[in-house]
């Protein structure tokens, strides 16, 4: 009897150990993005935050590239979070927005509509920067879903292991130092860049053989616009001011379209660059596509001037709660800026 009990322990132990190696390896293994490939920590961040914004945004890098709620709340007092990611899709701003309304009802939720160009997966990389660090929940099951490659499985997002399981002879000091905790590496959600890299020569402005965005982009939008209607919360629809890639007239025309349709407010930012007081060639980390953060700075003060004065977004400065956590933030944020301190190495 003492025999049989202790074979079965033995087992039990094996498993135990077997189990906890297993579980361990997922998270030595998976790329912790907390010095290189920093965009994939922006998600996880979030979870960390005092929840009372009255503004997030939903988007792709042109959000977190381009807007500073540190600035804005400089500015008008506007309390906001990014919840941006590299090549955030339709379907993925819709689990992003989703899962954000389960947490906080913000007053207003921003949507960048550069996403619309795109109606398929781009490629894993970007999947995994937005959904890696996501939490498990009804909306990381769908973002997976609705996500994936055909290369791809939905076990590996579960199991890093049987996605990462070369990285053992590429792991570095990073992945040991944030193997149990995780690096802050935005403001807020925006990722600093002081880099000036200036808008030189514009490629040639081609005719696309179609300008029609997708259905199921169309689908997600529409889905977006009924759950904040839904909430009580203002969708604003905004295109980001960049050079390059275009945004051609008849993309414009569509959101214009939409927005008219569902009366939403659609501001489209390339169109008065030069009122917000863009220079592309002081303004720009990488010829045009995105602002740095003299631009991001320029842009955020100009929305939230809008979002103050057309939108009602309160000036929470004189809330003596919001006021002290701001003020940590603002430190954090302009020691960040002084010692030149950017988000991606």
């Amino acid at each position: 009897m003492k025999k049989k009990i202790l074979t079965t322990l033995s087992i039990l132990a094996v498993i135990a150990v077997t189990t906890g190696l297993f579980l361990f390896l997922n998270v030595l293994l998976a790329p912790k993005y907390a010095e290189t490939n920093v965009e994939g920590s922006m998600i996880s961040q979030y979870y960390r935050e005092d929840k009372h914004h009255d503004v997030i945004f939903i988007g792709d890098c042109e959000v977190y590239a381009n807007f500073s709620p540190m600035e804005m709340y400089r500015e008008k007092g506007i309390t906001a979070y990014v919840r941006g990611t590299s090549q955030q899709l339709l379907w993925q701003s819709w689990s992003v927005l989703e899962e954000t309304l389960t947490y906080e009802t913000p007053k207003v939720v921003v949507f960048n509509v550069n996403a619309m160009r795109y109606d398929a997966p781009v490629k894993e990389e970007y999947n995994r920067l937005t959904i890696d660090k996501m939490r498990w929940s009804i909306q990381k099951v769908d973002i997976i879903q609705s996500s994936m490659t055909e290369e791809e499985d939905f076990l590996s997002y579960v199991f890093p292991i049987l996605r990462y399981h070369d990285r053992f002879d590429k792991l570095t000091q990073e992945d040991f130092t944030y193997l149990f905790k995780e690096k802050d590496n935005t403001h807020n959600g925006h990722l600093i860049n002081q880099s000036v890299k200036p808008m030189k020569n514009l490629p040639v402005k081609r005719k696309l053989p179609n300008y029609q965005f997708g259905d199921i982009c169309y689908d997600y939008l529409e889905k977006m616009t009924a759950l904040c209607k839904e909430k009580g919360v203002e969708l604003i629809l905004i295109k980001a001011p960049s050079q390059y890639p275009f945004w051609y007239e008849e993309y414009d025309a569509q959101i214009s379209e939409f927005a008219k349709k569902h009366e939403l407010c659609y501001y489209d930012f390339t169109k008065v660059t030069e009122e917000i007081g863009l220079d592309f060639q002081t303004d720009t980390y990488d010829a045009g596509k995105h602002l740095n953060l003299a631009g991001a700075t320029k842009m955020s003060k100009y929305f939230a001037t809008i979002l103050a004065e057309k939108h009602g977004i309160p000036d929470r400065r004189n809330d003596p709660a919001v006021a002290e956590i701001y003020r940590e933030k603002l430190i954090r944020y302009d020691e960040a800026i002084k010692e030149g301190k950017d988000s991606c190495p």
